[in-house]
């Protein structure tokens, strides 16, 4: 890679998250840190207002702006199909709203780049959520997101139900299977939920069903106490 591309990529990588590492870019440009760290020191005193430090991390201060990217033809392509592939695991609103931004970035491209994109021979038949667990899906993510807590009815794999009040903190996807991350109030803990074992679930309206992250019971937390493999073996949230 020439120099020169290589100092793009650093800008965009930088750009593209709230803190990076130059062990991450390092890892993503196949060099050394020490590379890293030169670059980075020369993009500063080039006037690239980069803030942060070697063994913290940069991220790109205020008021610096590139001009848009335009994708090549493979990385359109990626996009189709990727679209394509999530909708029919998402919510109904996210894979509307995925197909609008798909639109917006295809009308972008020049003609024969987007009829390359359009035709990838990459399909995802619509055979993918229920209705239903489309429907409590989006009302998980759209609680995380606003930080509003849940009541919910979960019926486990012995068929027992209970009732949980749960602040969700987020949904992860494992293949046909979405799973809900949620500090349990009722057990005063971590806990795993099946959202196509959710019966019911109701936002707790009002200025009670906010809630603010904590130490200790925000997703960061959860992340940090549970393995994939432990999270796998304790979807049914019961315990």
């Amino acid at each position: 890679m020439r120099r020169a591309d290589r100092l793009f990529q650093i800008v965009q990588l930088i750009r593209g998250r709230r803190l990076t590492t130059a062990a991450f870019l390092a890892k993503r440009l196949e060099v050394s840190q020490r590379t890293i760290y030169r670059a980075v020191s020369d993009l500063q005193h080039q006037g690239v207002p980069i803030e942060g430090e070697a063994g913290v991390g940069y991220r790109l201060g205020p008021g610096f702006d590139m001009p848009p990217l335009m994708f090549t033809a493979d990385e359109a392509r990626a996009l189709v199909a990727s679209v394509r592939m999530a909708q029919v695991w998402q919510d109904p609103v996210l894979a509307q709203l995925s197909q609008v931004a798909l639109g917006k970035i295809l009308s972008a491209l020049p003609v024969a780049s987007r009829i390359a994109a359009q035709s990838m021979a990459v399909y995802a038949p619509p055979i993918g959520l229920d209705p239903a667990v489309q429907s409590v899906l989006q009302t998980l993510r759209e609680s995380a997101q606003s930080h509003r807590k849940v009541n919910v009815q979960y019926r486990d794999a012995s068929d027992r139900l209970t009732l949980r009040i749960l602040r969700p903190l987020g949904c992860f996807y494992w293949g046909k299977v979405w799973t809900l991350a949620a500090w349990c109030e009722v057990r005063d803990g971590f806990r795993s939920f099946r959202v196509d074992r959710i019966m019911s679930v109701l936002p707790v309206e009002g200025k009670d069903g906010l809630f603010q992250d904590e130490a200790g019971k925000r997703l960061t937390d959860y992340l940090r106490s549970a393995a994939p493999t432990d999270i796998l073996e304790k979807l049914d949230g019961t315990s």
